[in-house]
Formats: C-alpha cells, structure tokens, sequence
C-alpha cells in the first residue's frame, strides 16, 4: 500500500502563543516592533474542543505574509513557562534587512527601557535579544551569509544530526562558522 503524499505546505498560517494580556501584548507589538494588529477573535467556547472558556485571540502582522497570534485566557491559572527548559531556548526570532537597522533596532528597544542582549556574532547572522510583556523572548536576526556558507552549512546538517545523536556532543562539522564569527 502506497503512502498519502504529504501535505504541500505553503508556509505558516500563524503561530499562537499565550498571553497575560491582550491588549498590553498588542500595544507593545504594534508600538515598539511595528507590527500591523490584523483581527481578534473572541468567544466564549473553544470551538475545536467545545469546552467553556473564555478567550481573546489576537493577530499581528510580522511581515513577508506571516503571522503571530496570542490567546489571553482569564479563566486558566497564571501563565509560566516551561522552568524545564533554560529560558533562552524558547524564542520567536525575527527577520531585520541590514545591521544598521538592527542597531537602530536595539537603540529603540533600549531607549523604551528593555534590556537587550547583542549584538550576538553567529557565523552567518547577528542577533538581538530581549523579552515581551508575556515573558517571551525574542529575537531580531540580520541574516549575512553568503550561498556559499549556506550551502556548507546544509551539506553537513545530517551528519552533524547524525552524530548528535549518537553522542549528545557538539558535532565539529560545522566550526569553520564559529571560528568566523570571533574573528570579526
């Protein structure tokens, strides 16, 4: 018996992810990161679960067609997050243009009061990073790297799973890219 095709998939629909509040989350989005607050959904039953509960889902324009969602949920305890997991781990990373506009990127963040760390060197992008309202943290990313280093990169990416998997060790395949990075 032959296998479905898999889905052709045309990019992300949205992402969602939980908020404290949403009207505080859409405000610092729109405001400090510029995105468009495209709609809001709301109702008082889960629509694919039916259960009762109350929620506010918003939605908010990153650019290039994609889009992040929040749900504020007043009836759940106090949102956290995963104390599991290092709080660097997860993240929403954004794309910028150019350095200069993630330096000015970081002047806007910081002159609002925001702490933001970089930016980071990584090989074939420079970051920055700070947290939302919500305890987020995000990422704005300029990415540098040539086609070049990008298809270096790609032609190692299963070996370097591959060893990672055997030995939850750092693979070396790929250390030419952090070697790179911290000459300049």
């Amino acid at each position: 018996m032959t296998q479905p095709h898999a889905p052709s998939l045309g990019g992300i629909h949205h992402v969602a992810y939980r908020c404290r509040d949403a009207k505080e989350t859409v405000d610092f989005y729109r405001d400090v990161l510029g995105m468009d607050f495209q709609l809001a959904i709301a109702e008082d039953k889960v629509p694919s679960t039916g259960a009762p509960d109350p929620y506010m889902h918003v939605f908010l324009d990153c650019g290039g067609g994609n889009v992040l969602a929040f749900f504020e949920l007043p009836n759940s305890p106090a949102m956290d997050r995963d104390r599991a997991t290092p709080e660097w781990v997860q993240h929403i990373a954004f794309k910028v243009d150019s350095e200069d506009d993630l330096l000015a990127a970081k002047a806007r963040l910081e002159a609002r009061g925001l702490d933001v760390v970089g930016p980071v060197h990584h090989g074939v992008f420079k970051s920055i990073y700070f947290f939302d309202p919500n305890g987020h943290r995000l990422e704005l990313a300029w990415q540098f790297g040539t086609p070049d280093q990008m298809g270096r990169l790609k032609a190692v990416a299963d070996d370097m799973l591959e060893e990672w998997s055997r030995t939850r060790r750092a693979p070396r395949h790929a250390a030419w890219l952090h070697e790179e990075a911290a000459q300049g």
